[in-house]
């Protein structure tokens, strides 16, 4: 494979990757077939002869006794195209019982007396001996007989045999029921097949060839079905990242491509939703910068142009905008350490009832002054582990945003219930509500329900985004419920720890 300049290896495309390993795979089945069907045929049609051999002399002793041993012999030397000798031993010599041949007359002289030394051989090997028998030539004195060795496992003997072919020759030594031995000879052809293995030879060349062919046009036919699809995608891929959200991607052919053609598109909807809502972000952090700055500026103005404007309100309208700019640029830094997970977090068990009614205090200027009612009901005193500071900071935030968006009532409404091991806060306000469609948005640090920016009472605009993070952060369930015309309730869910009453006035009197 070349390199591209720089030592880096140039990517191969996915219809060069698919050609070589459809044709690897088709070369090495033929291969694979090849050795199996023609090199190694010889040895297993020997291996397979000798077998049936094998079981032909194991039947053959099963049945020795048996009244129609000799039509059992015949069907097996019929089956097997073979010669059947079986011999009884009695004192006296040999007495031959059944003698089958289906091999056309051509194979071994039994009668020979040598022949019975393979019983020796038999003897020594369980009670089995197979050997090959190769002929040796015309050049003995006998013209109808010639030599020949037999293979052994560790010897070549020489014996003399009538003329045939290439022979496997079965010795089983056994005895039939009254103890007397008996003698099993079967004697087999191993017929030559030089011409079945040129044949076959011949046969693979022709399906080589023909599978090679196949392979090339599978191969045009998945890289149309596969590569084409994701050039596509990929073409369609850099006009996405040129900014063009309304792209589509197409997937053609396979389940994957189309599941990623619909990854993509979702994708692009996604991206386009997300510069949509930052476009938004920074015009709404833009405007909340530039009104306080542009107040601050005024004021300075005036105090410094014109005499006996440096009053105590005057002061108070500049250290509140100041506040405010810092409250936002502490939100945007809260945020941004949420979601890079750069916080803090220090878990204590705190009384999680006292510190909801403390956090009410904070609403006492705006309760007075603005007139508005932010109640709070418990069913009692729980304790929960978690972090104290985060979740004061979640109460505000969920508060806040119910302020800037409660009815005319300006009313707002803190809720504590449990149920099992858990406690709920809600928090309900009486505003316009939120549309089921927007629900699942409104946490985006980018959403914003009401189109039309307007400054927020209080807070900054980033609350449930930061609710959204600390919540996550404790494991906490939570969640919103809305009816438009109504209002809306939000809600957060954390486990109540057990406490014993000396550790409740102990971590009282501390906290």
């Amino acid at each position: 494979m070349r390199r591209a300049r720089g030592g880096v290896r140039r990517p191969v495309s996915i219809g060069w990757k698919l050609a070589f390993h459809i044709i690897v795979l088709t070369g090495l089945a033929v291969l694979v077939t090849w050795v199996f069907q023609v090199f190694l045929l010889d040895k297993f049609y020997e291996v397979t002869k000798r077998r049936e051999l094998r079981r032909s002399a194991e039947i053959l002793s099963q049945n020795i006794d048996d009244p129609e041993m000799k039509e059992i012999a015949s069907d097996l030397a019929i089956e097997s195209t073979m010669r059947v000798f079986v011999y009884q031993i009695t004192d006296t010599g040999k007495n031959l019982l059944v003698d089958v041949d289906a091999t056309g007359g051509i194979g071994i002289y039994p009668e020979h007396e040598k022949i019975f030394n393979l019983v020796t051989r038999a003897r020594e090997n369980d009670g089995i001996y197979i050997g090959k028998i190769h002929f040796a030539g015309d050049e003995t004195r006998d013209e109808n007989a010639f030599d020949f060795w037999l293979e052994g496992e560790n010897q070549v003997q020489y014996e003399r045999i009538k003329a045939g072919n290439t022979r496997l020759v079965c010795v089983k030594v056994t005895q039939n029921q009254s103890g007397a031995p008996c003698i099993i000879l079967l004697d087999a052809a191993l017929f030559p097949l030089d011409t079945t293995v040129h044949s076959l030879e011949m046969q693979f060349i022709w399906i080589a060839g023909f599978l090679l062919i196949f392979a090339i046009f599978s191969v045009c036919s998945l890289y149309r079905r596969i590569s084409k699809p994701l050039i596509r995608m990929n073409e369609a891929a850099k006009q996405l990242a040129k900014g063009k959200y309304d792209t589509k991607f197409v997937g053609e052919g396979y389940l994957e491509t189309r599941e990623l053609a619909d990854t993509l598109n979702h994708t692009a909807t996604e991206l386009s939703r997300v510069d949509r809502l930052q476009k938004e972000l920074l015009a709404n952090i833009s405007h909340d910068l530039r009104t306080p700055l542009t107040m601050i500026k005024g004021y300075g103005e005036l105090m410094r142009d014109i005499p006996g404007e440096n009053t105590p309100e005057n002061m108070q309208v500049v250290i509140d905008e100041t506040e405010r700019l810092s409250e936002l640029v502490n939100d945007l830094l809260d945020l941004s350490m949420l979601q890079s997970g750069n916080t803090t977090f220090s878990p204590t068990p705190f009384n999680l009832t006292e510190a909801i009614r403390e956090s009410m205090t904070r609403y006492d200027t705006l309760v007075r002054h603005r007139g508005y009612r932010i109640d709070f009901s418990a069913d009692g005193n729980v304790w929960v582990n978690a972090d104290h500071k985060m979740i004061l900071q979640v109460l505000y935030n969920l508060i806040n945003n119910a302020i800037n968006y409660t009815g005319e009532d300006h009313s707002v409404t803190v809720t504590q219930t449990v149920k099992d091991d858990c406690v709920r806060i809600s928090i309900t306000d009486t505003g316009a509500g939120i549309a089921p469609e927007e629900m699942p948005l409104i946490w985006d640090r980018y959403y914003k329900v009401d189109k039309v920016h307007r400054r927020a009472m209080v807070g900054t605009g980033l609350g449930l985004s930061i609710v959204k993070g600390i919540l996550e952060r404790h494991n906490a369930v939570y969640g919103v419920s809305s009816t438009v015309g109504q209002g809306s309730t939000f809600w957060f869910e954390l486990h109540i720890i057990p406490v014993v009453c000396d550790q409740v006035h102990r971590l009282e009197e501390g906290h």
